[in-house]
């Protein structure tokens, strides 16, 4: 049955693409907030599109289909009972306890259009909104000496797609995340592979439902038999298991997983912000883990069970044994330099988005590291990003592939 989800390679020609122009959730920023939400400073939301909508333009040239996480949401409510439970999930996910608080959020959500609800929900709804035409004292005072002024947050990490659900092979796996503000995003993907009706059939390798963390950023696919996932600050262990031990039983090509165990911490957050696939042999890497890596190879025998080992080698040892290379080429973000590598680790030197062999796209900023892809022999198509930057994550963060290729 088809699942509309192809996906076995970081570097196969990329066809079909998931992305989330950023919206309104950017403007409900504030400094008071801004830990909670997981941000570090406020992008401005104008300029914001402008380089998303570059980003898209840049992808469609090459060929790319862009869809748009609003769209698919919009098009899983394909009832009226859905969008209710919809609604209804919705607010549970946003704690919204107060009886009179959710008959107002019911009441305000259920007469908007679809498009306009979901990107309100994705907004964030501020309490004053809330007030507009009320003829209640009691909704223009703060409940409980609350001073809190949104009545649901906004999500505005949306805009790095990647994270909430991932493709892998012709099966997705949605993400339990290691945040509550980050895990109300997975909502959405619950719908589209739910009542999508081109998604709904797709495989589940994970679920939202899990105990412990899993984020789309630690999920790389070095080859279509080998699946890379990083141990990291935001993807727990047994959330490996789990999916390795769906992945490797159910799926239709993978036979391993290499579980890489990275710093935890916010400058190593995930597996792609450590190393990404750029050519079937060359990576751009965090300068810092080019000496010796853990890494924990995870099989299935000739009995379906489980095995586990340990290897502790470089980087570029690993990948050339893994994925059956003579030779690998490692380029450092900000050629190794500690000031430059850095500046541009911050900016996401390291984070790229491969849309063919040897072709990628990057942030403009970073110009350390894209003269080190050029000089070898990588094709570069750069996108600007003063704003998208802000949020701290690069062009790989910012998609998610439905469709590529093999490679």
């Amino acid at each position: 049955m088809e699942t509309g989800l192809h996906n076995t390679s970081e570097v196969g020609r990329l066809k079909k693409v998931l992305l989330h122009r950023p919206g309104g959730e950017l403007e409900n920023l504030m400094p008071e907030y801004l830990e909670r939400l997981l941000f570090d400073d406020i992008p401005y939301l104008k300029e914001a599109q402008k380089e998303h909508d570059a980003f898209a333009d840049c992808l469609r040239q090459q060929g790319v289909e862009v869809v748009y996480l609003t769209d698919l949401v919009v098009n899983s409510l394909t009832s009226t009972e859905v969008r209710n439970d919809f609604i209804r999930q919705f607010l549970d996910e946003a704690d919204i306890r107060d009886q009179r608080m959710r008959e107002c959020l019911e009441e305000y959500l259920g007469k908007m259009p679809d498009k306009e609800m979901v990107s309100t929900m994705m907004a964030g709804v501020r309490k004053n909104q809330l007030r507009q035409g009320s003829a209640k004292l009691g909704d223009f005072l703060s409940h409980n000496g609350e001073d809190y002024p949104f009545a649901v947050d906004p999500m505005p990490n949306l805009y790095f797609t990647r994270d909430p659900f991932a493709t892998i092979g012709t099966g997705v796996s949605i993400h339990k995340m290691q945040t509550t503000t980050r895990n109300r995003e997975t909502l959405f993907g619950k719908f589209i592979f739910e009542h999508n009706p081109e998604y709904m059939h797709a495989p589940r390798w994970y679920d939202r439902g899990e105990t412990s963390s899993l984020e789309g950023g630690d999920i790389l696919i070095l080859a279509p038999e080998v699946l890379a996932v990083g141990i990291s600050q935001r993807t727990r262990e047994d959330s490996i298991d789990t999916l390795a031990e769906a992945v490797l039983t159910h799926s239709k090509t993978f036979k391993k997983i290499l579980a890489f165990n990275i710093p935890k911490s916010r400058s190593f957050m995930h597996l792609d912000t450590v190393f990404t696939m750029v050519d079937r042999d060359k990576f751009t890497v965090h300068p810092n883990i080019l000496a010796s890596i853990t890494v924990f190879v995870m099989e299935l025998d000739e009995n379906r069970k489980m095995t586990i080992r340990q290897e502790d080698a470089r980087l570029e040892d690993i990948l050339k044994e893994h994925l059956h290379l003579d030779s690998v080429t490692l380029i450092p973000c900000g050629q190794g330099s500690e000031i430059d590598a850095a500046r541009e680790q911050w900016s996401d030197g390291s984070n790229t988005l491969a849309i063919a062999p040897g072709e990628v796209v990057v942030y403009s900023r970073n110009y350390v590291t894209n003269r080190s892809l050029e000089e070898a022999g990588v094709k570069i198509h750069t996108i600007p990003s003063a704003e998208l930057s802000r949020g701290r994550g690069g062009p790989r963060c910012m998609s998610m592939p439905l469709w590529r290729d093999n490679p």
